[in-house]
C-alpha cells in the first residue's frame, strides 16, 4: 500500500504542476489579444495553440509563431 500512495501523490502533483504552467500559457495568450476577433485563421489558431503549451517560457522571452499556409482551390 505505501507504494501505491506514493505514485498517488507524485501523479497528483505532476498534474498541479501541468496545469498551473498551462493556466500561465493561458494568461500569456489573453495578454497578447490572441482572443481578439472573430478571424480564426491556422496561423492564428497555431500561435495561440503553441503560446499556450509554451506557458511560462513566453515571461522570459520566448515569442512563438506559426506561420503556415493552406493550399488554395484551383479556378
Amino acid at each position: 500500500m505505501r507504494t501505491r500512495r506514493a505514485s498517488t501523490t507524485g501523479s497528483r502533483t505532476i498534474t498541479i504542476i501541468v496545469l498551473v504552467w498551462l493556466l500561465i500559457g493561458l494568461a500569456a495568450a489573453v495578454q497578447r489579444n490572441y482572443f481578439a476577433g472573430s478571424d480564426a485563421t491556422c496561423a492564428k489558431v497555431g500561435t495561440t495553440l503553441v503560446t499556450i503549451v509554451a506557458g511560462p517560457l513566453n515571461y522570459i522571452g520566448a515569442n512563438p509563431k506559426i506561420d503556415c499556409t493552406a493550399p488554395q482551390p484551383s479556378r
